[in-house]
Order: structure tokens, then sequence, then C-alpha cells
């Protein structure tokens, strides 16, 4: 088999959630841990840094893996969804896994494979263990794919774990409350494993705590250890000044990625750093600032805050439910700009009037569709979002919606391109 006719093949073999939704999610981890017997359990011959959270959690990952790959560990980084390739979902040092490895990986396993049937993200997970197994890698930064406790990922034994923001999403797999999500992802925290909460949240704080304290598991607020002294963005750069409490000093850093939303994010993944030095790991604040500076070009990272153009300003952002949307709009309200135009699209599984209701009313809006089934169509968006006062039109393909506006918008003008991580996807610029 071809590459992809890999990916082909296993697009229609295996419920892919990024496609299909709900259903092709397994809420338990029989497939994973059978999967990973018949790989003689590649994740045993490696070290691992477990992250997972509603917002932030693929940040923080490529940051923590950033990190590592500047103070020189040969670091392995399991992400999702894809992009663009499926090859992105699996990295050693910011470089991709080879196209041929995953055919190799289907074909040295497809009778197995079509025993089990195991979902598209299950077989990810095993092909990216092995993967990092049989490259003898130093440590390798897991990103939960969705949850926690019943997440496919969730059969490692970290060195330490990382809860970033927990907010409403996937509600009808995780809960209707914050409560609810925050158990759910509070499901990775393992027996005497430290756990860092990138963000501290009174209503759910509670939640980490008693299951800390069920797992006999240290537990970290990092925002009781490091404070946002000051930031600003310039050159393309978040510029960012952090008192670190217990020292009483601060850190100066230079991040790639930009918003505002980083600072959050940041701060859990100093607390995860401290705590991998105290297990020996030697990492230096140069190592911090060279992996913080380099984050995009060492990791290969794509799509969040994304600067497409400057004349006029286009960005886009895989942010895509309330919380991420919110610190978006905070953003885009700290731009000087003439006009503002936001092309976006939405999945349908997904109630979206709490989303809706936070955007700006003078802006330009075309809504636009990915090509997934699982894509909200651009018609019923744009009636949806009139029930707000959100005024615009429908251009199916969100390249076309990004000619259409381009040949409208000023060299001054605002161009934001959202909604949905699959509509980010698909932007060819990106």
């Amino acid at each position: 088999m071809t590459y992809q006719d890999t990916i082909d093949y296993l697009y229609q073999q295996l419920p892919v959630f990024h496609r299909i939704g709900k259903k092709a999610f397994k809420a338990d981890l029989s497939n994973t841990i059978k999967l990973c017997e018949h790989l003689n359990n590649p994740h045993y011959k490696f070290r691992t840094i477990h992250i997972a959270g509603t917002n932030g959690k693929g940040s923080s990952s490529h940051y923590i893996a950033s990190i590592l790959q500047s103070a020189g560990y040969k670091t392995g980084l399991y992400t999702s969804p894809h992009l663009k390739s499926f090859t992105e979902r699996i990295r050693i040092n910011g470089q991709t896994i080879p196209e041929q490895k995953v055919v190799d990986f289907v074909e040295n396993n497809q009778s197995f494979l079509e025993e089990l049937k195991p979902s598209f993200f299950e077989m990810s997970v095993g092909m990216a263990f092995e993967y990092f197994a049989k490259e003898q890698v130093d440590i390798a930064v897991i990103e939960v794919g969705l949850g926690g406790r019943l997440d496919s990922t969730n059969i490692i034994t970290p060195l330490a774990s990382l809860i970033t923001n927990i907010s409403f999403d996937h509600m009808d797999i995780l809960g209707d409350t914050l409560e609810k999500i925050a158990g759910e992802k509070a499901g990775i925290i393992k027996h005497k494993v430290p756990v860092v909460i990138s963000e501290k949240a009174i209503e759910i704080e509670e939640v980490f705590i008693q299951k800390a304290q069920l797992e006999n598991a240290p537990i970290y607020f990092s925002q009781d250890y490091f404070s946002v002294e000051k930031s600003d963005e310039s050159d393309l750069l978040l510029n960012i000044s952090i008192l670190d409490n217990s020292k009483n000093s601060t850190i100066e850093l230079k991040s790639q990625l930009l918003g505002k939303y980083q600072l959050k994010n940041v701060l859990g993944v100093l607390k995860l750093v401290d705590i991998l030095n105290q297990k020996d790991f030697q990492i230096s604040e140069a190592h911090i600032q060279d992996g913080v500076s380099k984050v995009i070009s060492q990791t290969g990272l794509k799509g969040r805050w994304q600067i497409l153009s400057e004349n006029p300003l286009m960005i886009c952002d895989t942010a895509h439910n309330v919380a991420g949307i919110s610190q978006i709009v905070e953003s885009i309200q700290k731009i000087k700009y003439q006009k503002l135009w936001m092309i976006l699209g939405f999945v349908s599984d997904k109630d979206i009037s709490s989303i809706l209701q936070l955007l700006p009313k003078e802006a330009n809006y075309i809504f636009c569709e990915a090509n997934i089934p699982r894509a909200l169509k651009s018609e019923d968006l744009k009636l949806k979002a009139l029930e707000y006062g959100l005024i615009g039109e429908e251009v199916q393909d969100v390249n076309h919606a990004i000619e259409k506006v381009k040949s409208l918008a000023k060299t001054d003008d605002l161009i934001y391109v959202g909604g949905s991580t699959f509509v980010v996807a698909e932007i060819d610029a990106l």
C-alpha cells in the first residue's frame, strides 16, 4: 500500500472521531490494552508526561516538548487531531513520523487490527507508542485526546501529569457540569504521580484535590508558585515576565505562541519543569527560554493564533468552545483595526448558542463549513447566527471565503478564521 492508500484504508476500516463524532469514542481502555499487548507493551519502554485539559493541552504539550528538546532530550510528542497530515500526531524532536512507518505499522498489524476493530484514535496511540519505543526516545509528551479517565492514552504511568483549563466541551460524552468534566480529566491522576493544575478554579479545585488524595499523588496549583507580572505582544512574539514566588526572582520569556490564553498555560509548564528537575532532569532557565521562544519552529505546531498575512492582518485559531472563543474575542479587542471580518464554521454536534452570544455584532461574517460529515451546514449556521444579531453570508469552502474577504478587505482591516479545528485544517495558507 502507498501512504495515501493506508490512510484511506484506516478511514474506511476504523471509526474516526473527528469525522463522525461520539459514535467513534470507545468508553473503555480494553482495545488499547489489547493492542499494546499485541505490540509487546511499548509504553513501558520510555518515560512519559501526560497532559489533559479542555483548552491549552495542545499548546502546553508543545511548550514542554520544545523545552525538553532545547535541554538535549530526544523527545516524542503525541497530539491530536492533526491539521494537514496524520503524521503530525506523532513526532520526535519535531519531526513527524515517516509516512513509510505508518504504512509498515498497518501492514504488519493489519489482520490484528481487522480482528480487534479499534477506533482510529486507539490505533494511532498504539502506533505512537511503538514508534517511540523503537526509536528509544528519552521521554514522550502524551496529550490526551478526549477527557482523560477513559482516553486511550490513559494506560501510561507518567513521571508527572498536567491538567490545563477546564471548561465546557464534549458535554455529551464528558458530562454537563464543570465538576463532571473535571472528574473525567482528573482520571489521569495516578498513584503517587505528581500532578500540576495550570489554572485554579474555585468551583472545581476540590475535584482534583480529592482525586490526588485518593491516589496519594502530590498536587500543585501552578498559580501558587508562579505569577505573571506583565505581558505584551511585539515583533510577533508574546513577551512575558513571570515571578517565581519560591525564588523571588523573575524569568523573562518570549513565546512564539501568541494570545493572552498562553499566560496560564506557561505557568503550568514552568511548574511541571520544576518537577522534572526534581526527578534528575537537567533543564535550565536558558533551556526554558529557548524552548518557549522556538516552540513553533521546534515542534511544528500550527493553528494557535497563527498569523496568515499582515496586510490585512489575518489570524486563524483552532479555539472551538466557549472558554477558547471568549479568549479569542478578548485578544481581538486589543488589536487596532478598521473593520473586523470573521470567517467561521462549526461542527454540528455542539451547542454553539453560548459561543454565538460572545461574538461581536459589528463584525462582518462569512459562514463556511469543513468538508467532514460532522460539519454544521453553512446555511444552518447563517440562520442560527442571525438569531444572535450576527449578520453575514455563506461561502461553503473556507478558502473561497478567504479569497472573497481578501478581495473586500482594506489593508488596515482584521480577518479572523476559526470556529473549528477542521475549518482551520482546510486553510491552504496554513
